[in-house]
């Protein structure tokens, strides 16, 4: 393995420090192309494979995307912030508005597909739910868009035989969505319980979100109370990390 000359690092590692280095402090900005593999070969007299490696790197960290035909280029970074606390208040879907209206301030927001079906769920959801054995859940699978390009996939469960026969079932739940449907017939949330976690995509989850290779997702599954205590809601959301700041605000 080549390494710097008085030091264990592989060459490879300090070609890729020095480029991110320099992505940082704005030599290459968003959408700039990298020096290619035989720029590097040049640069620091190293091989193409050594070149490839330090690319690679930086394409890992989810820096830069390679442009088929074109080149690695400096991913352009414009975060969603999603405010976890603020999007989830009654005063916003009550009021007709989705909660994804406070993620999509300044965005083109797009649902590219809805769909819904009668299925049975997990068994740690249905237990969530309450549902006897063998009961169906309403599911509604969603994948979000903001300025085209595919950020979160959404899958919501509820009770089938609650929802059953509301827009809750249907691709267009209506103003306010899915908790303005449930308020309607009495069963409004008023407490959510978000967990968190991420891992690597799957490969589904690559091609439906469009990942770049090394890009890791982030895993939210947040459930719906009403104020009896009932879950109505469990909703499973993988959202692209690179597209994503998870904000919340706390009052002590």
């Amino acid at each position: 393995m080549e390494s710097q000359g008085t030091g264990r690092q592989p060459k490879y590692q300090r070609i890729a420090v020095e480029l991110k280095a320099a992505i940082e402090d704005g030599r290459y900005g968003p959408g700039d192309r990298l020096p290619g593999e035989n720029d590097l070969m040049a640069a620091y007299a190293v091989a193409r494979m050594t070149a490839r490696q330090a690319l690679g790197v930086l394409q890992t960290e989810g820096l830069v995307e390679a442009r088929k035909g074109a080149g690695v280029f400096v991913r352009e970074y414009r975060p969603i912030r999603r405010r976890g606390v603020q999007r989830l208040s009654a005063g916003l879907w009550g009021e007709g508005r989705s909660v994804w209206a406070v993620d999509a301030q300044g965005w083109d927001l797009e649902v590219q597909s809805v769909t819904v079906a009668d299925e049975k769920p997990p068994e740690a959801i249905g237990r969530v739910l309450g549902l006897a054995a063998g009961a169906s859940a309403c599911v509604r699978r969603r994948r979000f868009a903001l300025d085209g390009r595919p950020v979160m996939l959404a899958t919501s469960y509820l009770d089938a035989a609650l929802v059953s026969g509301t827009a809750i079932a249907e691709p267009d739940t209506g103003p306010g969505g899915i908790y303005a449907r449930l308020g309607e017939i009495g069963h409004g949330p008023v407490r959510f319980r978000e967990e968190i976690r991420s891992r690597m995509p799957t490969p589904q989850e690559t091609d439906r979100l469009a990942l770049s290779a090394g890009t890791p997702v982030v895993l939210i599954c947040r459930t719906a109370f009403t104020a009896e205590g009932w879950a109505v809601e469990v909703n499973d959301m993988v959202l692209d990390s690179s597209a994503y700041i998870l904000e919340y605000d706390f009052t002590s």
